[in-house]
């Protein structure tokens, strides 16, 4: 039951406190191992994947991994490494969202092992005087000690108090599901902590925190959706792969270590990537997607062929022009509209062979068009006729 202590924690960067996991462990019960995601995005991607690898490794242990989707502290927003109070998500957007990410997970962790609950069913029940109690179990101090929340004090930025109580919000998940180990990215070690304190403050055992690396980017920052340097685990296979590819070597050695946690293997490093984006792409859709994938990357972006099969995307247009970011996003299943939008500019859309630059389009341009974003993107455009 317990479990080898070096597969639980491989590519930890924190197990706090000392020796706390082992003495969890040596209870002999199955563990209650958490992982909270805001729901901010539609996707999830392989560097949010980590932690949910931990999660694996706890379960494949017999342990039981419960999956918290954060509908209700999206509403409020996560305040992690901000240097501004992050945007608010309509409930639409929040609960599409939320919908996805469960069916991505499960890429990764086993859902017969797996408990998910969503935290609007306790903090959406909490009372206002509950609501006191919570916030009495952490000092405004306490709070201020976090490195964002300081610099922006420091620099006259504001702080919404709706942003103080994220931390004790996600702490109070662990007392509602009685956790006995949380995981997260570094970025979160502060609110993980916090969750030791609140579970003391309700008479609880307190969790063991886990933390793991936040993955660099082939654009050498972390990993985000909002940013568009992400590997969605839904992105389509020539997606997956070819974006796998921009790795630049340096980074190699840390993309294996923590997504195929394994050392990179010996040879070329473009010999490595192309393991690497097969890797990846068999978790997320099979042996055969990868080998298709690869004989695209080949013909697309190192033989720079168009792809032998053109899929055919669809639009409708109202006048003359039509504004192309939002449609190359989900033509292509981008990252966001602003991926799109530096696509554009950067000089990567390309309509029959020729450079776009422009945001806007004459519909009559699209329409029948070979559209091409990036290297690796194709598409044959038509116009979906007008309803009578």
């Amino acid at each position: 039951m317990p479990g080898d202590l070096e597969s639980l924690t491989r590519n930890a960067v924190h197990v706090l406190p000392e020796g706390g996991l082992e003495r969890k462990l040596a209870l002999g019960r199955p563990l209650r191992v958490k992982l909270g995601i805001d729901v901010t995005s539609p996707d999830i991607h392989v560097g949010r994947g980590i932690p949910l690898q931990r999660m694996r490794a706890f379960q494949d242990a017999g342990h039981v991994g419960v999956l918290i989707i954060g509908d209700y502290t999206t509403r409020i927003g996560d305040p992690s490494g901000r240097s501004i109070e992050r945007p608010i998500l309509s409930d639409e957007e929040i609960d599409r969202n939320a919908q996805t990410y469960i069916e991505q997970a499960y890429q990764i962790i086993v859902p017969d092992r797996t408990e998910v609950r969503f935290n609007g069913e306790w903090l959406s029940t909490l009372t206002f005087a509950q609501v006191v109690r919570l916030t009495r179990t952490v000092t405004v101090a306490r709070l201020l000690e976090r490195d964002d929340f300081a610099n922006r004090y420091a620099g006259g930025e504001p702080i919404s108090v709706s942003e103080l109580l994220y931390p004790l919000m996600q702490a109070y998940d662990s007392v509602a599901i009685e956790a006995d180990v949380e995981l997260g990215g570094t970025d979160q070690l502060y609110n993980l902590l916090a969750g030791r304190e609140v579970m003391e403050a309700y008479g609880l055992d307190p969790q063991v925190v886990l933390t793991t690396p936040l993955l660099v980017s082939w654009d050498g920052a972390k990993m985000s959706s909002s940013v568009g340097n992400n590997i969605p685990l839904t992105a389509p296979p020539e997606e997956q792969f070819g974006r796998t590819m921009r790795i630049p070597d340096s980074l190699l050695d840390d993309w294996w270590r923590l997504i195929a946690e394994r050392p990179v293997p010996h040879g070329e490093p473009m010999a490595a990537k192309l393991e690497l984006a097969r890797w990846i792409v068999t978790r997320s859709h099979g042996e055969g997607a990868a080998a298709a994938a690869e004989a695209h990357f080949n013909r697309v972006v190192r033989e720079r062929e168009a792809p032998s099969e053109i899929p055919e995307v669809s639009f409708e247009a109202d006048g003359e022009l039509v504004h192309v970011p939002p449609l190359l996003r989900d033509w292509f299943a981008l990252g966001s509209t602003s991926e799109a939008r530096r696509i554009v500019k950067q000089g990567g859309l390309r309509i029959d062979g020729e450079v776009v630059r422009e945001l806007d389009v004459p519909a009559e341009r699209l329409d029948g068009a070979l559209v091409q974003a990036g290297k690796r993107r194709f598409a044959r455009v038509l116009r979906r006729a007008d309803p009578a």
